[in-house]
């Protein structure tokens, strides 16, 4: 059986140190590192599905090629970025998720930051929380 992982990304430790993990422990057939885009601020941020993607994808991709791994990337939007992975899960068969416990602005909540909050309070699949 086939087992497709997710990992959620933006330009932040968290969430690279969520991409190490997944590339070192985490056995997957697919490997997927997304980024969510919240409707209200694409058009602000510039960046929207099929649009350039985000620098930090050629990183991710370096960083599995060197451990031997491959990955897709894909960039979503959603109405808030949690929706937006929870939609992509759903749409692409993932079977489990593997997400930093904050993203770029910081902790916005007292243990994990809201999009993971989100992300874990209402994934159908098993999350996994890389600090």
């Amino acid at each position: 059986m086939s087992r497709h992982v997710l990992v959620p990304m933006d330009d932040s430790e968290p969430a690279r140190a969520a991409l190490d993990h997944a590339l070192e422990w985490v056995p997957a057939d697919r490997l997927t590192v997304v980024h969510a885009v919240d409707d209200l601020t694409a058009d602000y941020e510039g960046i929207v599905s099929g649009a350039d993607e985000p620098d930090f994808f050629a990183d991710a991709r370096a960083i599995a090629d060197d451990r031997g791994r491959s990955l897709e990337t894909t960039v979503v939007e959603g109405e808030g970025a949690a929706e937006a992975i929870l939609e992509y899960v759903d749409e692409a068969d993932v079977d489990a998720i593997v997400m930093g416990s904050e993203g770029k602005a910081g902790v916005s909540r007292l243990l994990l930051g809201s999009v993971a909050e989100g992300v874990t309070r209402r994934a159908a699949v098993p999350v996994t929380i890389v600090p």
